[in-house]
């Protein structure tokens, strides 16, 4: 069965979407069957794919309101073991319109289930929030990927996270797991992100990731193309990253 991991951080601007993408794209490219699932309505993961929202006909939203099955939904990447779950704008009506339903909290869990046994990863792009898209993400997961910025506040929002990740682990899913922390933006020049990732390290130890994404500007480019990193500019620090990421995944599996 697929490893199912969520990348989640409530605070904005930490790497979320830059992580599901290159992950997935490297994952796929060490020769893992990857789906990348897009689960906010502002769609980056969709657009950093290069897929046309316009030309699609269903979303992840139609899967999660239960009138579109998994399979349909399915979109191909430029990569063949890399498959696609898009998002669009309309999976924002997701939280209006399922907020009295029976198990809102396990649609995408439901979702997943019919396609679970294709893949060998599954990633789940969050929106930066703790809403009820997030909650699915996290109910659905088997484990959670935190991306931590190396900035000054990085750690401040990090309670809150962990505070809903013990609530979903007593209500949800009891066998969610913390995969890694995993540090972001990392600028090796400044004292700034040594004492975030020294921080880091004093508090979650083993959690975090030996590999930190540094800022590189060809990570911030490669989106305006549609394309994950890797292809971009595969010899980049950015994409190297990326890879070196998957491998300690594929290596602690």
């Amino acid at each position: 069965m697929a490893q199912i991991i969520c990348i989640a951080n409530q605070k904005g601007g930490v790497g979320k979407t830059t992580t599901a993408v290159n992950l997935s794209a490297a994952l796929a490219v060490s020769e893992q069957r990857t789906l990348l699932i897009d689960c906010d309505p502002q769609a980056n993961a969709t657009t950093g794919m290069g897929i046309d929202k316009t030309a699609l006909e269903k979303s992840l939203y139609h899967g999660m309101i239960g009138i579109a099955s998994a399979d349909s939904l399915i979109v191909n990447s430029e990569i063949e073991m890399l498959k696609v779950i898009p998002s669009r704008i309309e999976l924002i009506g997701f939280e209006v319109e399922m907020m009295e339903a029976d198990g809102k909290e396990r649609a995408l869990k439901r979702l997943i289930s019919e396609v679970e046994s294709s893949f060998d990863f599954i990633i789940l792009d969050c929106p930066p929030s703790l809403s009820l898209l997030t909650v699915n993400a996290m109910t659905a997961a088997k484990s959670l990927l935190i991306p931590l910025q190396c900035e000054f506040y990085a750690l401040e929002g990090l309670g809150q996270l962990l505070q809903t990740i013990k609530r979903i682990k007593q209500s949800l899913n009891p066998t969610l797991s913390i995969a890694g922390i995993l540090l972001t933006m990392f600028d090796k020049r400044t004292n700034l992100s040594h004492q975030v990732a020294q921080d880091a390290q004093k508090y979650f130890n083993s959690l975090v990731y030996t590999t930190k994404i540094p800022r590189n500007v060809k990570l911030g480019e490669a989106p305006s193309f549609g394309k994950p990193v890797i292809f971009y500019d595969p010899a980049s620090v950015g994409a190297v990253s990326y890879i070196d990421l998957a491998t300690e995944i594929l290596n602690s599996a």
